[in-house]
């Protein structure tokens, strides 16, 4: 089982070498790079690259024993490591330094210069929290549950009011509907991604601080009618984000009695290997059941668990909005912009970009889950009819994830690596006020440590290495839900064409020049 593991780990890592052979017209630098031979053959070289790796996989990656085995390495086992991570002052400090932050934000908001650049909030939500949370969790772990200030706060609370009052519920105890699922989480992240890509004035302090509070009171308002684990589990929309991601992670939390499931009021998922990511079993666990495990890569995608038709849509909605994000800045949606900005003015005035931008994000994940289904449709096809669009759909749609993450990383990369270096000069007048707390107020942002050839090959190697992890996730998928080798893999032909489409989809966004107008 062992080495079943990581043949595809070595797989992708080969694969990966081919796409660094030629270059190409780089994303976001002010400066091209440009391609010895035409974009076409690039792009059709990386989509080849896809498809060898479906050829690769299928040959060498075959079924494991257990729905859900795979190499685990309990960190906890370690004495050192134990005592690190089990330690509550260490735990405790971090939270703290969490809240810290989250009560800055808002102050630094409220009260600060309302230059962006001259302000700690914006840079620290869209590029260090936002990009750089995002790319910790999916190559890390899942922190988000550690230092989600949300769930610090509202734990506090729960605290204070059983000292106070021994005994007392401090939530009102309503149960959740199991009709209602992921769907606020799904409204609120629709929400966020408006605030992203269509609000003009989502890098103004003082409006992230109202958002800020707005989404507080959203947020503890859903842990107090249903509990802090419940709302967590279903309406807190970045729970969910960075949960999708972590499935990517190399690391996992757990507990090893499933006893603990058995009273869990989050519904959380168990199997013969043990409660996996609940974090109210971890909770409640001892400190000698607990585990903190390290896993390959992106085997908690292809997990056999049951996956909504609302958790369907919100993997969807992920995909596209970040998708969109980077479309919106290429000369083709500019084309877009200027092809109907005399009829978006006449209905929304000077609101008109704004308005055509939401129609392009509420457009894009409708696209996105057409074409998705579509492909299911033929999966379902290939497959003999055995099992419908939508069962098909739902049990594959976690290894669209790493193309996610992929396109992410080659979008936003360079933002991080870039702009992020502003938190630095800012850790030091986060108000603006010409102070230097910390003595790095003067400090430049270093734009030369990366150029156009770095950030270029960087994208393509993310795009191309997470399609692969998308087709060896489906294949893995299929493995642990279909019977027969000749069904799963003539059911993998629809999606492998949809995953080299992807790929020659993002490699081209990525290649085009940034002429966001704004």
């Amino acid at each position: 089982m062992g080495q079943a593991m990581y043949r595809p780990l070595l797989i992708l890592f080969a694969v990966a070498g081919a796409t660094m052979a030629r270059p190409a017209y780089a994303h976001g630098f002010g400066e091209r790079y440009d391609l010895p031979v035409p974009l076409e053959y690039y792009l059709a070289g990386a989509g080849a690259v896809v498809a060898l790796s479906f050829v690769l996989i299928a040959l060498f990656v075959g079924r494991t024993q257990g729905l859900n085995s795979y190499w685990r390495l309990n960190l906890l086992s370690y004495s050192p490591l134990a005592q690190i991570i089990d330690a509550r002052l260490v735990t405790f400090s971090i939270k703290l330094g969490s809240v810290f932050i989250f009560l800055l934000i808002i102050a630094t908001g409220i009260w600060g210069d309302q230059q962006p650049s001259s302000n700690f909030s914006p840079t620290f939500i869209w590029v260090i929290w936002w990009v750089g949370m995002g790319f910790f969790i999916a190559l890390v772990g899942n922190v988000w549950a550690l230092v989600n200030p949300w769930s610090i706060i509202y734990s506090w609370a729960i605290g204070l009011y059983r000292r106070l009052r021994p005994g007392g519920e401090f939530d009102l105890g309503y149960e959740y509907p199991d009709w209602l699922g992921v769907w606020p989480s799904f409204a609120l992240f629709l929400g966020f991604a408006w605030l992203e890509n269509s609000f003009p004035y989502s890098s103004e302090p003082r409006k992230i601080a109202m958002m800020v509070i707005a989404y507080s009171v959203i947020t503890w308002g859903g842990m107090l009618l249903f509990g802090r684990h419940v709302w967590l589990r279903y309406g807190e929309t970045f729970s969910l984000v960075f949960g999708f991601l972590a499935r990517f992670a190399p690391t996992e939390v757990g507990v090893a009695h499933r006893d603990y499931c058995l009273s869990c009021d989050s519904n959380c998922t168990n199997d013969q290997d043990g409660c996996v990511n609940c974090y109210l079993c971890w909770e409640q666990a001892s400190l000698a059941e607990r585990e903190v495990n390290l896993r390959p890569y992106a085997v908690g995608l292809a997990r056999k668990e049951g996956v909504t038709t609302d958790i369907l849509v919100f993997v969807i909605l992920m995909l596209a909005t970040v998708t969109f994000d980077g479309f919106k800045a290429t000369p083709v949606w500019v084309d877009i912009q200027g092809g109907l900005y005399s009829t978006a003015f006449t209905l929304f005035s000077f609101n008109a970009l704004p308005a055509i931008n939401t129609l392009g994000l509420l457009l894009c994940p409708a696209l996105f889950l057409f074409v998705y289904l579509f492909f299911s449709l033929l999966m379902e096809w290939a497959s003999g009819g055995e099992w419908s669009t939508l069962v098909l759909a739902r049990s594959f749609v976690y290894s669209l994830i790493p193309i996610a993450i992929a396109y992410n990383f080659a979008h936003f990369f360079t933002l991080l690596a870039i702009q992020g270096q502003l938190i630095i000069p800012l850790a030091s007048d986060p108000f603006g006020y010409g102070w230097d707390l910390l003595g790095t107020a003067n400090y430049k942002i270093n734009i030369g440590f990366i150029n156009a050839r770095f950030g270029w090959l960087l994208g393509v190697t993310a795009i191309v290495l997470g399609h692969v992890g998308a087709v060896y996730v489906s294949h893995m998928i299929a493995l642990r839900n279909m019977n027969s080798p000749k069904t799963v893999l003539r059911s993998q032909y629809p999606m492998l064409a949809l995953m080299v489409i992807y790929t020659v989809i993002s490699l081209w966004i990525i290649a085009q020049p940034i002429v966001e107008r704004t």
